[in-house]
């Protein structure tokens, strides 16, 4: 069988694309893994909100969220971005640079700041709100779009690492690492931290995809974190947190560059949120109960890479979406899958120029580098 296209990675984007192009080809979705989701998607800290990923990433955000929302994977959150009166230049600059994209920032005024962040210290009076942000169940969303998949007659192989690419006579023909043997005439790398490595064993040249550790403890803190309590970040980008049944999950916010992995937290990487935690609140911390890491994975300019390689046939990158992947997934998922099968916009996607995340700007900017 020769597959219209087969999806490497059954993370939450290709499990996402393959479900958007099931209707319209023969998809076979490849995973390395025991099972779909089990690095960046598993490990995720499980929030929509407008602003994350920056101004280029907003439209693909809030194109996604009726769809998150009309399903039912959205539940209200509100985020606040902190900082102290040293911090006002960056946190006006902050505001100015969502200026006509849709997004709603609120300044908050240091009363209304403490009671929104209970324990916050006083020297943290600067506050943005950013109510639209929300909880996203992630695994609800990862299932959704593998059921989808697999009720529209996509194919799922597990355990079915591609250990060789070769394209000849118009189509890809996939060696598994247990000499399984697939064939496809385009092949959408979705591969997460991998995707550079996939682009290596096709003859692709990589696009600079970078890997990037983030850690996330979650700790019990007394009292218990209120379950309203916003998402709570940083404005100089040193951390985040957000409650969960009482306790709090805690992030560097790091970015730690890594080869692609099976990442694990470091001890310091812990250490160093709970000091930044400890520095912008009283909360005493009573346990760290878990600690995970993940990847991130980022092109040279941040933006997400859809679109096919301007110098291989039927290669298709669907790659680099930092940690805004899961939030963008719908619009992302729904956009890929036109410009793959080259149909144009839909009412999700009418507002989203497609040129912005096309792979052929990096070819441009690696040629001249």
């Amino acid at each position: 069988m020769i597959y219209d296209v087969a999806v490497i990675g059954a993370g939450m984007a290709g499990a996402s694309i393959a479900a958007e192009l099931a209707p319209h080809a023969r998809v076979l979705l490849i995973e390395a893994e025991d099972a779909p989701g089990y690095h960046a998607t598993g490990r995720s800290a499980a929030f929509w909100e407008e602003c994350y990923g920056g101004p280029g990433v907003v439209p693909l955000t809030r194109a996604s969220g009726a769809y998150l929302a009309e399903h039912g994977f959205l539940t209200p959150r509100g985020a606040l971005y902190v900082g102290r009166a040293e911090d006002r230049a960056a946190m006006d600059a902050f505001r100015a640079s969502y200026a006509g994209t849709g997004v709603n920032i609120e300044p908050l005024s240091p009363t209304a700041l403490a009671d929104r962040v209970p324990h916050i210290r006083a020297e943290w009076s600067e506050a943005l709100y950013q109510p639209a942000c929300a909880d996203i169940d992630v695994a609800g969303l990862h299932q959704h779009y593998l059921g989808q998949a697999r009720r529209l007659g996509v194919e799922v192989a597990t355990r079915a690492q591609a250990a060789g690419l070769v394209r000849e006579s118009g189509a890809w023909t996939i060696t598994g690492a247990r000499g399984e043997t697939w064939r496809a005439a385009t092949i959408v790398n979705a591969a997460g931290a991998w995707v550079d490595e996939v682009a290596r064993l096709a003859g692709v040249r990589p696009v600079g995809i970078a890997p990037c550790r983030r850690t996330v403890a979650v700790l019990r803190v007394a009292p218990h974190a209120p379950a309203d309590l916003p998402l709570v970040l940083d404005i100089g980008g040193g951390f985040y947190f957000k409650p969960d049944a009482g306790r709090l999950w805690l992030s560097p916010h790091d970015e730690i560059p890594s080869e692609p992995c099976d990442a694990a937290p470091e001890e310091i990487d812990v250490a160093i949120a709970i000091d930044r935690f400890q520095n912008v609140t009283d909360w005493r911390i009573e346990a760290v109960e878990r600690r995970w890491a993940g990847l991130r994975s980022f092109a040279p300019d941040r933006m997400p890479v859809y679109g096919f390689d301007p110098g291989a046939e039927g290669f298709f990158w669907f790659a680099g979406q930092g940690g805004f992947g899961i939030q963008t997934a719908p619009a992302a998922a729904r956009l890929g899958a036109q410009v793959l099968l080259g149909h144009g916009p839909d009412a999700m996607t009418a507002e989203i120029d497609p040129s912005s995340f096309a792979p052929s700007r990096l070819a441009v900017a690696l040629q001249s580098a």
